[in-house]
């Protein structure tokens, strides 16, 4: 049978399945190209992308901070993140395409070279060399030398993986000075506390990018490829801070820290009362915010030596530890304020006519009886009967405990919220305390009468308020009765030094009147300069001095025993009374001494901040005629000179004199000129080579009276100038040369002098 081919039909047919095939099969690849190119071409170009194109950032660099007079108190210095590109490693090979150096080589010389210069572990950077990557950080913020080594290293050993990339590291030029203020920046340069978490957004400025295309090798394409988005730097802030009142701040603060034994941490606050602005802050034991990890504080120190370094233990101390020395005790820690808290009070009863002073009086016995409870004056046998200004001047307890009942717990309530102490006073600070549940009710005072509870805040004890808090109060107290914002920024400029914000003082509200306020100004006065004043250590010659003492007990820390032996001793002094220019608040936390009251330990240290910060604003003193009397005089300079024109410059200026050695002309003078002595000092004037090399040691005068001190001093052929409470039964406290030291004889040795007369 013949075999025949497919018929015309079957042909056909085949012709339409093919057709119909290449349709649908046309079909399907449009569909396909129509969903990769529209449906997901978002999704694919982002994938395409991600593979072409690398993105590196520009930091931008972090704006500075400035004190008030424009000194910098925190700036950014150029750095270098090292980089390695893990993808660009691979076999070297020579010009006949044998390999000289394999990846694996390379990866472990890097890995060597790396971790010697930078001191990054070794095992660290292998692994991060296997990575699929082109961009893998090693190191950030090192230094230009060691950047350099870096660079020197890749060149010697023809390494073309190894890059560095320009940063900005943090740098505070005064050390720890304002460190718990100004706080500092984290790894990423972003503010980590203080000032620097506060006002980040403004001084990190925004970062750049730089994006590059890459080709399927993972290198550069040409340069048109490339595209930059240049970094904008931050803004800087100009505070309100003074750098040299701060510095005063400081070095008598860490001296008080010392040598009153404080054992939780001191703090200060100077202000001007009338613009809320900020002059120093400061807490001590601090930090250098260049190296804020590390502890610094010898108490905390010594409590990690006693644990395991390897211990969970120890970490966890010194995690809480760390926290503690960056903490801001001014904002952050609420204490009882104690007796300077009566300045509140009195200006509440006076601005609410409760008290007449002209017509008040109270006769202290010891103690008062409120309800069911006696509470104690300070002064055991009591201080007899005193007037209005006598109970402030005596810090009395009882008297202003009878005060408190005459206002009444509404009013007394009513003032405190007045005066701010039951709201945050909103500074431009992170971690300011709030008051909830710190100080007691309303309801609860009014329940009693008497109330116990108004008794004891009416003397500043079972209440809480923050150093901020207090003094600006108290600044509003003193300064007219207006209660300002307190803060510490006072500009914003950018990097051209354009002024982009300022920062304008801002008046809450207005507490009291100008005449309450004048009358409490002068009152805390006489606490200082009248007779029998509590606060007399802080007085300053020729200055106005007003304030108020403090000692407070830790009433929620008692010992074993279930007793209070932890104290609280704070000093406010503010000057000149009659128009106030400077606040300053002192407070030190736990003194371990016998003696820890405010106004024996904390009086004379606000005194002598003070007697540096009234100069230097240029607040003029004013002498009284026997305060005039024992002004200081500056040495004329007579080197040069005969001795009788030397005579003749001196003596109408009442110092002394004495000629050592047989010549005719001063060759040298101690004290040197513009020393300034009290008068009558002595002036050694040398006339001869003999007598210069002559030393005299300085002998111990503390624990004497000013008499003794003088007497003691002058027999060692030296000068002394007296400071601090030197009327009455006082005591020298400390000597400015140390005893058993070899000075030139006529060197001035200042003697600091305290009453010991304790109050609270």
């Amino acid at each position: 049978m013949a075999v025949t081919g497919p018929s015309s039909k079957m042909k056909r047919r085949m012709m339409v399945c093919m057709a119909l095939l290449c349709v649908f099969g046309t079909l399907g690849l449009l569909v396909r190209l129509f969903t990769l190119q529209v449906v997901d071409a978002a999704q694919y170009q982002r994938k395409a992308a991600e593979q072409q194109l690398r993105e590196a950032d520009i930091s931008p660099k972090r704006g500075f901070i400035y004190d008030r007079n424009m000194k910098t108190l925190a700036k950014s210095a150029t750095v270098w993140t090292v980089v390695l590109s893990p993808s660009d490693i691979s076999d070297k090979r020579d010009s006949d395409g044998n390999i000289v150096r394999s990846a694996e080589e390379l990866r472990y010389l890097i890995a060597d070279g790396l971790s010697e210069i930078l001191g990054v572990d070794r095992e660290t950077i292998i692994e991060k060399s296997h990575r699929k990557t082109y961009y893998e950080i090693i190191k950030r913020r090192v230094e230009r030398s060691v950047a350099d080594q870096v660079l020197e290293f890749a060149s010697e050993n023809d390494i073309t993986c190894i890059n560095l990339e320009e940063d900005n590291k943090r740098y505070y030029p005064y050390g720890s000075l304002a460190s718990t203020v100004l706080g500092f920046t984290g790894s990423e340069n972003h503010g980590a506390y203080g000032l620097e978490a506060k006002y980040d957004s403004v001084l990190s400025g925004t970062p750049g990018r730089v994006v590059s295309a890459k080709n399927a090798w993972g290198t550069d394409m040409p340069f048109q490829y490339n595209k930059m988005y240049p970094a904008e730097d931050g803004n800087s802030i100009v505070l309100t801070i003074d750098e040299t009142i701060q510095h005063f701040v400081e070095k008598h603060l860490e001296t008080a820290v010392k040598e009153h034994n404080v054992q939780a941490r001191a703090t200060c606050i100077v202000m001007d009362p009338n613009t809320g602005e900020v002059l120093a802050m400061a807490t001590k034991n601090d930090f250098d915010p260049n190296d804020p990890y590390t502890i610094t504080d010898p108490l905390a120190l010594a409590k990690l030596a006693e644990l395991d370094p390897e211990s969970d233990e120890y970490a966890d101390l010194k995690l809480e530890l760390q926290y503690d020395q960056w903490r801001n005790k001014a904002i952050s820690d609420p204490y009882e304020p104690g007796s300077v808290f009566k300045l509140i009070t009195a200006a509440s009863a006076l601005e609410e006519g409760a008290v007449d002073p002209d017509h008040f009086s109270y006769t202290c016995s010891g103690s008062i009886q409120i309800a069911n409870k006696r509470i104690s004056c300070w002064k055991g046998a009591g201080h007899g009967t005193q007037n209005f200004t006598e109970i402030m001047m005596h810090s009395c307890n009882p008297g202003f405990i009878t005060v408190g009942q005459m206002l009444g717990a509404d009013k007394f309530t009513q003032y405190r919220e007045a005066f701010g102490l039951q709201e945050k006073t909103g500074i431009d600070l992170p971690g300011e305390a709030g008051n909830a549940g710190l100080y007691h009710s309303r309801d609860l005072m009014m329940a009693n009468n008497p109330s116990v509870e108004l008794a004891s805040e009416s003397f500043g004890q079972t209440f809480k308020v923050t150093p901020i808090q207090l003094i600006t109060a108290v600044s509003a107290v003193i300064n007219g009765g207006k209660l300002m914002q307190p803060h510490l920024v006072k500009q914003i400029i950018d990097s051209d030094g354009n002024i982009v914000e300022n920062i304008e003082p801002v008046v809450k509200r207005q507490v009291i009147s100008e005449e309450t306020s004048r009358q409490v100004a002068l009152m805390a006065e006489q606490v200082v300069g009248g007779v029998g004043g509590s606060g007399k250590n802080a007085y300053i010659p020729g200055y106005r001095v007003g304030g108020k003492t403090g000692t407070s007990e830790k009433l929620d820390s008692k010992n074993e025993a279930g007793e209070v032996d932890k104290r609280i001793s704070s000093f406010l002094g503010f000057a000149p009374a009659n128009d106030p220019q400077v606040i300053c608040l002192l407070m030190l936390d736990e003194p371990y001494m016998s003696n820890p009251f405010g106004s024996v330990i904390a009086a004379p240290v606000v005194g002598a901040i003070l007697s540096e910060t009234l100069p230097y604003l240029g607040v003029e003193p004013q002498y009284t005629e026997e305060e005039l009397a024992k002004v200081d005089i500056k040495v004329p300079d007579v080197v040069g000179k005969g001795t009788l024109d030397a005579y003749g410059i001196i003596g109408p200026l009442g110092l002394e004199y004495e000629v050592i050695g047989e010549g005719t002309t001063v060759i040298k003078q101690t004290p040197k000129a513009l020393t300034s002595v009290p008068k009558g000092s002595k002036v050694l004037l040398y006339t001869d080579t003999q007598s210069l090399d002559e030393m005299v040691e300085v002998p111990n005068v503390v624990g004497m009276t000013a008499q003794q001190a003088n007497v003691a001093l002058v027999d060692a052929k030296l000068n002394i100038k007296l400071a601090g409470a030197t009327d009455g039964v006082n005591t020298a406290a400390k000597q400015s040369i140390e005893a058993g030291t070899l000075v030139e004889p006529g060197t001035v040795v200042t003697v600091q002098f305290i009453s010991n007369d304790t109050a609270d």
